[in-house]
């Protein structure tokens, strides 16, 4: 939970296969004295509470947020991308010899020579993701050995996205065929 910020149950039981849901439940109730949850539609978020924080070492203080898909969107495909161990998520990339940077809502490597930057388009203005996939567009000029990868939500998104990343490295995927 310190590396994703808010987990579901199914997301937990991928993550370290507890196998049926039964036993993930004792696990998650053998966690209850450092973790909290909450509810957001039909599902039971889990996330770090103050005690939990204090054990794991964390310092993100995570509460119940409207914004919580964003988090189990890339969590989702942290665990359909075979978990990359170099992992990390909200970093700041400065674009060289310019005053601009992007926010890439996560990142990893692989063999230290190619970047993944992942991006994920939930609920976004397509305006906003224009802008930033122009910001990539300049990334691209001095670093073109990355590649981009969306998660979206419905096909229109996906096609649009895609087209809007026509110059990039990009794979674009839907948040239900990565589930």
């Amino acid at each position: 939970m310190k590396k994703c910020d808010y987990l579901t149950r199914e997301q937990i039981q991928k993550m370290h296969d507890l196998g049926q849901v039964r036993n993930a439940q004792k696990v998650l109730y053998k966690m209850n004295d450092y973790i909290s949850s909450f509810i957001n539609g039909k599902k039971k978020i889990y996330y770090l509470n103050k005690k939990g924080r204090e054990r794991v070492g964390a310092t993100k203080i995570r509460t119940k947020t409207a914004t919580v898909d964003h988090f189990l969107m890339r969590n989702d495909l942290y665990i359909f991308l075979g978990k990359p161990f170099t992992w990390k998520n909200e970093i700041k990339i400065k674009i060289p010899q310019t005053k601009i940077s992007i926010i890439v809502d996560a990142m990893f490597k692989i063999d230290n020579k190619h970047d993944y930057f992942i991006e994920v388009d939930h609920k976004q203005s397509m305006k906003n993701n224009e802008s930033k996939i122009n910001r990539y567009k300049q990334l691209f000029e001095y670093n073109p050995n990355f590649m981009l990868i969306w998660v979206t939500t419905t096909h229109y998104r996906k096609i649009k996205l895609e087209a809007l990343c026509e110059d990039l490295n990009v794979q674009v995927y839907l948040w239900d065929d990565i589930k």
